[in-house]
C-alpha cells in the first residue's frame, strides 16, 4: 500500500493510504496541541476545548452533528493526549466528503454557546470524579505528576477542577488562536480514500487559514518523585517510572522491546515470578512510551498492603536480573510480540490514519512498515541488556501509590534495592 502526502501553501498536511477492498474509510485531523501546550492556568483547557466541539456549530447544533454522521452509519469522535488532539470520523466511502465537512465544521466553527459550555463543563467535573475513583486509572496522573514536577508535561490531561470550574468562552477562543493554525494540522485518511479528493476538500475547508507564529511548549524536565496517597482501598495500586527516550532517540525502540520482555505478556518475567509463581497480583505490566523530548518506561501492579513490599523487591530484583541476563529467546520473543501488534492493528484503517498522523507530526515523513518492523529487529540482546543496565544504575525514578500505602517501601528504598 503506498502512502500519498500532499501539503498545502498554508502548511496543512494530507497524509493518505489506500487500502482495496474496503468499503470504509477513517478520517480525521490531528492538531500538534495538548496538555504540554497549556500554560498552567489553562491546565485542561485543550480537553474542554475537544469536547466544545461537539456541542454546535454556526451551521449545526450538537444533535445535528451527531445525527448527520450516524444517519449514514458512521461515527465521530476525539480524543486529546499531551502532545495531540485529534478529531475523527469513520464512514462509508461515498460518505467521506460529508465526514470532512463535519470534522472542518465542528474545528473550525464552534460556537462556545455560554449555556453549552456550563453544560460540558459539568460533564468534564464528572469525568475528573469518575478518574479519581479508578484507581487503575489516576495512579498515571499521579506518576507523571511525580516524573515531571511543576511542568506541563507533569500535569493531567483533564486539569484540577477548581481550574476547569473557572474557564470561560474567551480562554477557548484564546486557546485556539494560539495553537490551531494551519501548520499544526495533519489531516489523514485511510481504507477507500482518494488522496485526490482529500486534498480538494482540504483546499475548500482549510485553504483559506492563514500560518500563524505559535508559541515552543516548554521543555520536559525530568525529576522523579514520590506521590503517596493513602486510601482505604482494597488494594495498593503500585506504579514505577524510569526517565526513557524520546521519540527520536535511537534507543525507542529497544526500550520498547525491554518492556516488552518484562511486563509486555503473560510469557515475561514480572507476570511469571510475580503472578504465575508468587501469586502476589492479579495485574502487573510493563510499558515504554515516548514523547517529543523525554520518556517513561512504567510498570504497574495491583497487590494487597501485606505484600507490597515483596512484589515491590522482587520487581526490583528481576530488572536487575535482566540486565545481566536477558535470553536470546526473550528477546526475540519480545520483538515477535512488538511486530505482530503492529501489523494486526494496521489491519484497522482507523489505527493507519492514526499511525500517519503522528508519524508525520514527529519526524515529517511516514516510513513503510518494512522499515518500522526492521528497526526492531535491529534490536540486539547487547541492546536490550545494555538498557536494562542503564535503568538499574541511572537511578531517574519516580513512584506513585494509591490504596493501604502507608507501610510500603518509598522511593528511595527502591532505588536503593534496584543499585545494590
Amino acid at each position: 500500500m503506498k502512502t500519498d502526502l500532499t501539503t498545502l501553501p498554508n502548511g496543512l498536511r494530507i497524509v493518505t493510504e489506500n487500502m482495496p477492498g474496503l468499503a470504509s474509510a477513517a478520517v480525521g485531523l490531528w492538531v500538534t496541541a495538548g496538555g504540554r501546550h497549556e500554560r498552567p492556568e489553562q491546565n485542561g483547557i485543550a480537553h474542554f476545548l475537544e469536547h466544545m466541539a461537539f456541542k454546535g456549530t454556526k451551521r449545526r447544533s450538537a444533535l445535528q452533528i451527531a445525527e448527520e454522521i450516524e444517519d449514514v452509519g458512521g461515527y465521530i469522535n476525539a480524543y486529546t493526549s499531551r502532545e495531540m488532539t485529534a478529531y475523527y470520523a469513520r464512514v462509508l466511502e461515498a460518505d467521506v466528503p460529508l465526514a470532512m465537512d463535519v470534522i472542518a465544521d465542528i474545528v473550525l466553527n464552534p460556537l462556545f454557546d455560554k449555556k453549552e459550555i456550563e453544560v460540558e463543563r459539568h460533564v468534564i467535573l464528572q469525568e475528573i470524579g469518575q478518574a479519581l475513583d479508578t484507581p487503575d486509572d489516576i495512579i498515571f496522573d499521579w506518576l507523571q505528576e511525580a516524573a515531571y514536577p511543576d511542568q506541563a508535561m507533569g500535569r493531567t490531561i483533564l486539569g484540577p477542577a477548581d481550574r476547569v470550574s473557572s474557564f470561560q468562552r474567551k480562554d477557548l477562543q484564546a486557546f485556539v488562536a494560539g495553537h490551531y493554525g494551519p501548520e499544526r494540522m495533519i489531516l489523514s485518511g485511510a481504507g477507500a480514500v482518494n488522496h485526490g479528493q482529500l486534498v480538494e476538500l482540504a483546499e475548500r475547508l482549510f485553504g483559506d487559514l492563514t500560518a500563524r507564529p505559535h508559541p515552543t511548549p516548554e521543555p520536559a524536565r525530568w525529576n522523579g518523585a514520590e506521590r503517596r496517597e493513602v486510601k482505604d482501598l482494597e488494594q495498593v495500586h503500585f506504579a514505577m517510572g524510569f526517565r526513557g527516550p524520546a521519540y527520536r532517540d535511537a534507543d525507542m525502540h529497544t526500550a520498547q522491546v525491554y518492556a516488552t520482555a518484562i511486563g509486555g505478556g503473560m510469557s515475561s518475567r514480572l507476570f511469571q515470578k510475580i503472578r504465575e509463581e508468587r501469586g502476589l497480583c492479579y495485574s502487573i505490566y510493563a510499558q515504554a512510551g515516548s514523547y517529543e523530548d523525554t520518556g517513561m518506561l512504567t510498570i504497574y501492579a495491583g497487590t494487597s498492603a501485606e505484600e507490597i513490599g515483596d512484589l515491590g523487591a522482587i520487581t526490583m530484583d528481576e530488572l536487575k536480573r535482566a540486565a545481566g541476563d536477558m535470553s536470546e529467546a526473550e528477546v526475540a520473543r519480545a520483538k515477535a510480540q512488538l511486530k505482530a501488534g503492529l501489523l494486526m492493528g494496521l489491519e484497522s484503517p482507523s489505527a493507519r490514519a492514526e499511525r500517519m498522523a503522528r508519524y508525520l507530526a514527529i519526524w515529517g515523513r511516514v516510513p513503510g512498515l518494512q522499515e518500522a518492523t526492521a528497526e526492531i529487529d535491529g534490536v540486539s540482546t547487547a541492546d536490550v541488556r545494555a538498557f536494562g543496565g542503564r535503568i538499574v544504575g541511572g537511578g531517574d525514578a519516580a513512584l506513585a501509590l494509591y490504596g493501604p500505602v502507608a507501610e510500603a517501601p518509598g522511593l528511595e528504598a527502591l532505588k536503593q534495592r534496584l543499585a545494590s
